[in-house]
């Protein structure tokens, strides 16, 4: 059942959305993806957004292929699209911009390249619960910090476990999703869960994995 809005919401997100496409930087829904713009061709994009509802899209490119990404290269098909909610110009001409995530889309098209980047045609509508709050939904809230916990530490990571404790679980849940060192196929996955509570399954066992392979006798071993 839709609640109430949610269509109204869909309505006025754009038809034609310019995406980044940005290896290992996913946005998710109601978190906030800080970035920092120089290449002419994306300080473009962000001309544009600021000229035409602040929104535009993050998407990953397939495949390991650095930064800048290539023109041409293949897309996932699912990522996310951001309102600019903060925005500033350093003297040189760089943008400091942090986007807010709004909804994942799936890519129907791509359209023809405007100013240097790229944009697409995208589909929202089968991604409508994330305009919603999403309320905790039952999540353990201490066995996600308990394998967090355990995965940072292995990783040298710090983190400020009390306002980790004080977090809502569902901004706990997208805070680690996007800021973990995971591989872009793993972010990939989470962003592509089909609701908050396997995300939070999968990111449970992303830690999990990372610190068993860790431990393991093989990973000790050189070759």
């Amino acid at each position: 059942m839709n609640g109430p809005g949610d269509e109204d919401v869909i309505a006025t997100l754009p038809a034609e959305l310019p995406v980044f496409p940005l290896e290992g930087a996913v946005l998710f829904p109601h978190g906030h993806l800080p970035l920092h713009i120089f290449e002419p061709r994306y300080r473009n994009l962000v001309d544009e957004a600021l000229k035409t509802g602040r929104v535009f899209g993050m998407v990953q490119p397939r495949g390991e292929i650095g930064h800048p990404a290539p023109d041409d290269v293949p897309l996932f098909e699912t990522g996310c699209a951001g309102r600019i909610v903060s925005f500033s110009e350093t003297e040189d001409g760089r943008f400091l911009v942090t986007l807010k995530g709004l909804c994942r889309f799936r890519i129907v098209s791509e359209l023809t390249m405007l100013k240097g980047f790229r944009r697409v045609v995208p589909a929202y509508e089968s991604f409508r619960l994330d305009l919603r709050d999403f309320g905790d939904q039952g999540l353990d809230k201490d066995a996600i910090i308990r394998a967090a916990r355990a995965y940072l530490e292995h990783k040298g990571i710090a983190c400020d476990w009390a306002a980790a404790e004080a977090a809502p679980t569902p901004s706990l849940v997208t805070t680690f999703a996007m800021t973990c060192p995971f591989e872009p196929r793993e972010k990939q996955a989470l962003l592509e869960s089909a609701d908050l509570a396997s995300r939070a399954s999968l990111l449970i066992s992303l830690f999990d994995m990372a610190v068993l392979e860790q431990d393991s006798p093989q990973s000790n071993s050189r070759h």
